[in-house]
């Protein structure tokens, strides 16, 4: 007999949100079944699906590219290994537009550089206050 898991059953198991979930849902990588009063249950397999949603979107692909490669995924051991030969030209793709993006942001990092590197030395004690107070993610804004 399949167990079956309710939404806040499989968050906790996943260390996700139900909310998360929803989305999930929404985006089509995941497909649970409803009973009859309309909640969603999910399958054991859903938190192997789950964990592998979750490591694709922190390799840094968007929800809309992993629905199209989760069907191309298998996991062998803890790693998520291609089935299907278009899948390492994708991903290869997407690796390539990461390097763009992190180019493009170290880029962006040097002009800043060059910008404060030009400030007055009477701005250096300002640049520490500034530096030690939280920015937008709580992180120090230096």
């Amino acid at each position: 007999m399949t167990t079956l898991l309710m939404i806040g059953e499989l968050a906790r198991r996943t260390g996700t949100t139900e909310r998360l979930l929803r989305y999930y849902e929404e985006q089509g990588l995941l497909s649970p079944e409803r009973t009859a009063a309309g909640y969603r249950v999910y399958e054991e397999a859903d938190i192997a699906q789950v964990r592998r949603i979750r490591t694709l979107l922190t390799s840094g692909l968007n929800t809309a590219t992993i629905a199209q490669v989760l069907p191309c995924l298998r996991d062998d051991d803890g790693r998520l290994v291609p089935t299907c030969p278009q899948l390492v030209g994708e991903l290869h793709r997407e690796r390539a537009r990461l390097t763009d993006s992190i180019e493009a942001l170290l880029a962006s990092r040097s002009l800043l550089d060059e910008v404060i590197t030009a400030a007055p030395p009477e701005f250096a004690d300002l640049v520490g206050a500034a530096a030690d107070r939280p920015g937008p993610a709580g992180r120090p804004a230096a």
